[in-house]
């Protein structure tokens, strides 16, 4: 008896994706973006939410909405060039940053992947370890690594469609789906037993008035846009990029909402029952729900999808800048390195909502100005007017103004972040950090106008399978 061949799947580098393997539709992103939108760390920042900020579960359920909504259609608008012309987002920055300007972000963009790689790692190693009771003692979560790190491989070098259609859309996400919807349920039996009412504050001394629901907005915001330099690298294998942009927006924002209002509950919860000091423990908080296991267990699943899109679009975004490295290379040196720094947090101790996280964070706040400059370009500036060959050779080595732009957003989102500016920080980083750059941008296009290739001009005709 013959073996079955195993046909490699192609790899898509930083050439276009061509208009037949353009087959992911809304189901299929939806499936994606909403998975990719849930996550044990959600869950924490949820908490964060009702803690740090002293909301109330009706202030977090508004505040999460309202948040997921904006987050998550800015995260949609950034993926529209890339899907539109089928390139990845690094390579979608080359017509507004020019070739060796998208340089910059694709070296910070693999940089921060890698240390959220390493990251997701650890937390799957910490799952495991309390699943099972650390029966090898404080190294536990370090032993769990290369397991985890085989499998975020394998998903890696299959590639986009091989994870949507086979590993997410066949088991996990709707075991993710119907996990969520249990615990909601158990936790809403909770927090009923326990008196706690929608208008309760948990931990009323850290509510301030308004400062505290737009801080708490400003961190809602974040937890979407922290995905926009990857978002191309995935719906460049949409349909059309009406499809992308709807899925994306959608998926992205259910998700996003459900695991906040999930943490916000895990929050009070933890108040009532752990510690009404905090900071909440969230795992101990699901512990205490009855479910045992379980919901860590799936939540496990999960994040393999996330770490396998840090994994897989670490390789891309090197591409960007080396395009003749081979991708299955990339994916395996970015894995090799990400098991190795998780092992390495497991050795100093580190843990979630560790110093780690906060340097991950702090690096991602670069990016939100950068969105701010990306979509301006996109729907002000050049209103999707693109040609083909801006994504190659046709882009300038650099537009200097456009890093201008995000220069000066980059500036005002690292002092409204460490209060150099008093009263500023009010409205957080994000958000005014994304205005700037995105002002800037549109008043220094006036003074540049970057060059339209006839064939924007002309109205050239879209490539086979867009609308």
């Amino acid at each position: 008896m013959a073996w079955p061949r195993l046909r490699r799947p192609p790899a898509w580098g930083v050439e276009p994706v061509p208009a037949g393997e353009r087959v992911l539709g809304f189901f299929d992103l939806f499936v994606l973006w909403s998975s990719l939108g849930v996550g044990l760390l959600v869950l924490v920042a949820g908490a964060i939410v009702v803690w740090a900020f002293g909301l109330s579960l009706l202030e977090a359920i508004a505040v999460a909405v309202a948040g997921s909504l904006i987050g998550s259609l800015l995260l949609a608008a950034a993926a529209l060039p890339g899907s539109r012309n089928g390139v990845p987002t690094m390579v979608s920055l080359r017509p507004v940053l020019g070739r060796r300007g998208s340089w910059a972000p694709s070296a910070l963009n693999a940089f921060q992947l890698l240390g959220w790689a390493a990251f997701e790692l650890l937390v799957m190693g910490l799952a495991a370890a309390v699943v099972l009771g650390y029966p090898f003692g404080p190294w536990t979560p370090a032993l769990f690594v290369p397991l985890f790190g085989a499998v975020v491989l394998l998903l890696a070098l299959g590639g986009p469609l091989a994870v949507v259609r086979q590993w997410l859309e066949k088991f996990a996400i709707w075991l993710v789906y119907g996990t969520t919807a249990v615990v909601a349920v158990f936790l809403a039996l909770r927090l009923g037993e326990l008196g706690v009412e929608l208008g309760t504050r948990p931990y009323p001394a850290g509510y301030t008035g308004w400062p505290s629901i737009l801080l708490a907005l400003d961190l809602v915001i974040v937890m979407p846009l922290s995905w926009w330099p990857l978002v191309a690298d995935y719906n460049r294998f949409g349909r059309s990029e009406r499809t992308s942009f709807a899925a994306t927006a959608a998926g992205y924002a259910a998700a996003n909402t459900a695991f906040y209002v999930l943490g916000a509950g895990l929050g009070a919860a933890a108040a009532f029952m752990i510690d009404p000091a905090g900071p909440p423990d969230v795992l101990a908080a699901l512990a205490l729900l009855g479910l045992g296991a379980f919901p860590l267990l799936i939540i496990l699943v999960d994040e393999t999808d996330n770490a396998f899109a840090n994994v897989y679009s670490t390789g891309v975004s090197v591409q960007n800048m080396a395009p003749r490295l081979r991708q299955a290379t990339l994916v395996a040196i970015a894995t090799a390195a990400a098991g190795a720094g998780a092992v390495a947090l497991v050795a100093t101790g580190e843990g979630i909502g560790g110093g780690y996280e906060t340097f991950l964070i702090l690096i991602g706040g670069l990016f939100a100005p950068l969105l701010g400059v990306v979509v301006a370009d996109a729907l002000v500036v050049r209103r999707l007017a693109y040609g083909p060959r801006e994504f190659d050779e046709g882009a300038p080595p650099v537009r200097w103004l456009a890093l201008l732009s995000w220069a000066l957003g980059v500036g005002l989102y690292y002092a409204t972040f460490w209060g150099l500016l008093p009263g500023a920080g009010v409205l957080g980083s994000t958000l005014p950090a994304f205005s700037l750059a995105a002002a800037a941008h549109v008043a220094f296009s006036r003074l540049g106008r970057p060059r339209i290739p006839a064939t924007a001009r002309e109205g050239e005709a879209p490539a086979p399978g867009r609308p």
